[in-house]
């Protein structure tokens, strides 16, 4: 039996099913349309309606204010979402003064994917091999499985580990400020303020695990709606090839229920999910509820200290 069931359109029903304890290493969440398993990554469309590509679908893992790094799974069958590991645990993002958690609801468009073979002439490094990223931005906060619609406003191209990993910036079509958003400009005249600690938060929120800071392509300048609609055409191109099997998938599954032909293809009949749980989290530990503070002005002077817990100085300008 599924669990939470998101209305998308009358015909269309997204449901999940919650397997094990959150905040553990067996949590996930498995994905149903119809009572039919399906997979995040592959089977939910892209587009909602295939004649109008100004709407998109958004698939949330992290809701605004969390700290739990949940994820679609690239490796599992019909990829459910899952808590990312680091150093043998599951992982948590820690809270970076002046943010609690991720500052937006933050997931991935379904049917795209960035190649790690092909390196984008304008970044100058290759794809990190997930789904395309979004934030959506709109006022309510989301739950992780969540399936929106929503409209592009624009893009800014982060270097991860040294791979290229584009953040689309969105917002819920359903959002009241949805209709004076349209293009990357509005956000900052209705939400000042919000674009630049977007890019802060970006470049500083592996720190306090130890890890330098984040580096942007295009001098951190946020993209226009034209230019994140081309990434993000690319990158369903890239899907596309990755499905039908004409390029190489490593760690990847192309498991799916829908796209018949494709090499993935599994039939649903034969897919078993486990039973819905919904079991209450597992504890986590009191710091996550702490402040790491990070001087952005010594982020300017190479060999600095990266992280220290006084001394705050914001600067939000590109070093």
């Amino acid at each position: 039996m599924a669990g939470t069931i998101f209305n998308d359109d009358s015909h269309d029903k997204y449901a999940v099913r919650k397997v094990g304890k959150p905040f553990t290493k067996d949590y996930r969440v498995y994905f149903e349309r119809g009572g039919v398993p399906i997979s995040p990554f592959h089977d939910i469309p892209l587009y909602p309606d295939k004649h109008d590509k100004n709407v998109l679908h958004m698939v949330v893992e992290i809701p605004r204010w969390t700290n739990a790094k949940f994820e679609i799974s690239r490796d599992k069958c019909l990829n459910p979402i899952y808590q990312d590991i680091l150093n043998g645990e599951v992982r948590f993002n820690k809270n970076v003064f002046p943010y609690k958690g991720y500052i937006w609801n933050y997931g991935a468009f379904p049917q795209t994917w960035e190649d790690p073979d092909h390196k984008h002439p304008d970044t100058g490094h290759k794809g990190d091999n997930d789904p395309l990223d979004a934030c959506e931005i709109g006022r309510a906060v989301a739950t992780t499985g969540e399936v929106k619609k929503v409209k592009v406003l624009g893009i800014l191209g982060l270097l991860d580990n040294q791979e290229t990993d584009w953040k689309v910036i969105v917002i819920d079509v359903n959002d009241p400020l949805a209709e004076k958003l349209d293009d990357i400009g509005d956000v900052e005249k209705h939400l000042p303020g919000f674009l630049d600690a977007t890019r802060d938060w970006f470049r500083i929120y592996k720190m306090p695990d130890g890890e330098p800071p984040n580096e942007y392509a295009l001098e951190g300048k946020f993209q226009d709606k034209k230019y994140a609609m081309k990434i993000i055409e690319d990158c369903a191109d890239n899907w596309k090839r990755l499905v039908h099997g004409k390029v190489k998938h490593t760690a990847i599954t192309i498991e799916n229920t829908t796209l018949t032909g494709t090499p993935g293809y599994i039939d649903p009949e034969e897919v078993n999910l486990p039973p819905n749980e919904d079991l209450p989290p597992a504890p986590v530990n009191r710091d996550l509820e702490e402040w790491f503070f990070v001087d952005r002005e010594a982020l300017r002077i190479p060999g600095s200290p990266s992280v220290e817990m006084s001394n705050l100085h914001i600067d939000l300008r590109i070093a």
